[in-house]
């Protein structure tokens, strides 16, 4: 996956759900490190992009 299409806004699924049992997460900040937030609980997590990258499984919802 191309990580340059990311930017904030955009939605994305993980792989695996989170520990409240979501999967839709929310690009919050893009740069060096990307910040992403839990679209069911809120929780806000920051991930180089190597681990972002292995973590979306598809983009949602574009901005």
């Amino acid at each position: 996956m191309d990580l340059s299409e990311l930017s904030a806004g955009t939605v994305v699924e993980t792989k695996k759900p989170h520990a409240c049992g979501g999967t839709l997460w929310e690009i919050v900040r893009t740069g060096a490190d990307k910040k992403i937030k839990c679209k069911k609980c809120g929780r806000i997590l920051v991930l180089l992009p190597d681990e972002l990258r292995k973590r979306v499984r598809r983009i949602v919802e574009e901005t």
